[in-house]
């Protein structure tokens, strides 16, 4: 499901009215910075979820040899 142009310009109004012209700039620079940090911390959760599976499979393949880096 896409919105098209006049979705797109109804939202845009509907978001004028309510908030005003001096707070839409506000509310861009929010979300903006909102949205880079749960880019950011969805990368460390990738990262570390990764790094336990990494770990997991060193265990599997020679469990005598395993030891837990944090124990």
């Amino acid at each position: 499901m896409s919105l098209g142009v006049t979705e797109i310009t109804l939202i845009l109004i509907v978001i004028l009215l309510l908030f005003g012209g001096k707070r839409v700039p506000e509310l861009a620079r929010a979300f903006g910075k909102a949205s880079y940090e749960f880019k950011k911390a969805k990368e460390i959760v990738k990262k570390e979820t990764e790094d336990i599976k990494k770990e997991i499979r060193a265990a599997e393949e020679k469990p005598e040899e395993y030891k837990p880096e944090d124990v």
